[in-house]
């Protein structure tokens, strides 16, 4: 579980400097690199996406 976690972080951090440089620079990494194959760019942004969804485990509960 704690591998799953870590790639799971992995790639959320991936995702969010690609929207951070998306932002600054009207920069897409996932498109710089993977060029104009649409279907393994939409597989990367579904990846990140369950990574993002993955990581909401890791809020703890507050107690009262």
């Amino acid at each position: 579980m704690k591998i799953l976690n870590n790639i799971a972080l992995t790639v959320v951090i991936i995702g969010a400097l690609n929207w951070l440089l998306i932002g600054l620079f009207d920069f897409n990494l996932v498109e710089t690199i993977f060029g104009s194959v649409t279907w393994l760019e939409r597989l990367i942004y579904i990846i990140v996406g369950i990574g993002g969804l993955w990581s909401l485990m890791f809020y703890k509960p507050i107690n009262d």
